[in-house]
């Protein structure tokens, strides 16, 4: 399967934000409840924190795109291709590494190989800017990401528990790839 990355420009913030809210409803409640999901959707996922994340975090979003006719997403990309999720993240200086923050499939897109294309695009750009490894979070009940993400490469490097306010918790494993 044919995806490409379409880099997120301003003006696609709002789009972005569309999306990751109905992704984030689609999957979340049932592993961490409604509550803590429309609490995460609106601290990392809504349209202000997607642009404080872009303004002054230095995240860059990527819309996964595919060609017409390979996917019926009702999300389209300002090019007019299917968008059939998205993925972001930062480089973080004082560690050589890129944090990948996001990455996220509509429901009907998984299981099509596009998290392995996500990964062969991180460790690209990796290699491109000189970085190291690659890392990311992962829930700990996340056991489909967990296994997707070992089998991609990466090792479990610490587990934490963050709290991120109004009493509740991020319960992650860390897991980092080496570029």
């Amino acid at each position: 399967m044919t995806i490409d990355f379409l880099p997120v420009r301003v003006q696609d913030q709002e789009l972005l934000a569309g999306i990751a809210g109905e992704i984030w409803n689609e999957y979340w409640p049932q592993h961490i409840g409604q509550a803590q999901t429309d609490y995460m959707i609106e601290q990392f996922q809504s349209l202000p924190a997607i642009q404080r994340q872009m303004a002054s975090e230095g995240y860059e979003y990527w819309f996964l795109t595919v060609p017409e006719g390979q996917s019926d997403s009702p999300w389209k990309a300002p090019d007019g291709r299917p968008i059939v999720g998205f993925t972001g993240g930062h480089e973080e200086p004082e560690t050589n590494r890129f944090f990948i923050s996001k990455i996220y499939l509509l429901a009907s897109e998984r299981g099509k190989h596009y998290a392995s294309r996500v990964i062969q695009f991180y460790t690209a750009l990796c290699v491109q800017r000189d970085l190291r490894a690659m890392y990311l979070t992962v829930n700990k009940g996340n056991e489909l990401g967990i296994r997707c993400y070992q089998a991609k490469g990466f090792k479990t490097i610490d587990a934490v528990e963050t709290d991120i306010g109004q009493g509740f918790i991020m319960d992650d494993y860390i897991m980092e790839k080496q570029a």
